[in-house]
């Protein structure tokens, strides 16, 4: 006999798109922010970090930082230091600051989802690049960006965390390069059929005459309108046996006829 054909493994999973993403942090004060920017671009598929000029020369080892990365240490690991922000941006295409100060000169200011899809569609190398945490980027490097993206906050209070704007960006970048699927968190029901749906139905129809709620003699349409929101309700088998033990406990003792 042949030798039997050893179980194949599964193929690995292709990377999304976006590896040439980059996401740098000019000045972050904070380790905590740094950690929490990690977490931010893993969970949307983004490994390519790079800061300039942090507060602390260690911050990618501090125990504030690994604690706030929550799993994104391998981020972490591969990101690194520039003494540059013209280091940090080295063969990227498109530059996209994210500031929200206004200003009377620099590159046009847009929406990230009005902006990104079209940038998706054509940039190769993309970087964004997030400021200090109390006074954003200056002017000098938003003048070396292409676009400043600018997230819709309310106008009265448009304050954000830095690791909550890394986190916006990245999800918006990540939607307009395709996006992940939602993964089914529980099963898909099983609907019941029409035919248990109409005994249930028949069911109801005897108790409400038992209790009086129901006259036969003038039923006007009821039972229609009940048979047209049990089809609404797209009802499962389990639906219909709580539906029928309901009515179970409703009928006077001794005169169940439901016929099970």
């Amino acid at each position: 006999m042949p030798a039997a054909t050893p179980p194949q493994e599964p193929a690995p999973a292709a990377p999304p798109p976006g590896g040439g993403t980059r996401f740098v942090l000019v000045g972050t004060s904070h380790a905590g922010n740094v950690g929490a920017a990690a977490r931010a671009i893993k969970v949307m598929g983004f490994s390519d970090l790079v800061l300039v000029q942090p507060r602390f020369a260690d911050v990618l080892v501090r125990a504030e930082t690994l604690a706030m990365a929550s799993g994104a240490a391998d981020v972490l690991a591969r990101a690194r230091v520039a003494a540059t922000l013209a280091d940090a941006l080295a063969g990227a295409q498109q530059v996209c600051a994210t500031a929200m100060t206004p200003r009377d000169f620099g590159p046009p200011t847009r929406a990230p989802r009005d902006h990104l899809p079209a940038l998706a569609a054509g940039a190769a190398s993309v970087a964004f690049v997030f400021g200090p945490e109390r006074v954003g980027l200056d002017n000098d490097a938003v003048y070396r960006c292409h676009t400043c993206l600018s997230i819709p906050t309310d106008p009265r209070y448009g304050s954000l965390n830095l690791a909550q704007a890394v986190q916006l960006i990245a999800y918006e970048w990540r939607q307009a390069l395709g996006g992940f699927a939602v993964q089914p968190r529980t099963a898909d029901p099983v609907l019941a059929d029409a035919a248990a749906v109409q005994g249930a139905l028949a069911h109801w129809q005897r108790v409400l005459v038992d209790i009086g709620f129901l006259d036969p003699a003038a039923p006007k349409k009821l039972m229609p309108r009940l048979n047209q929101l049990l089809n609404r309700a797209q009802l499962s088998r389990e639906e219909v046996h709580i539906l029928r033990g309901i009515a179970r406990a409703v009928e006077p003792r001794g005169r169940s006829r439901d016929g099970g």
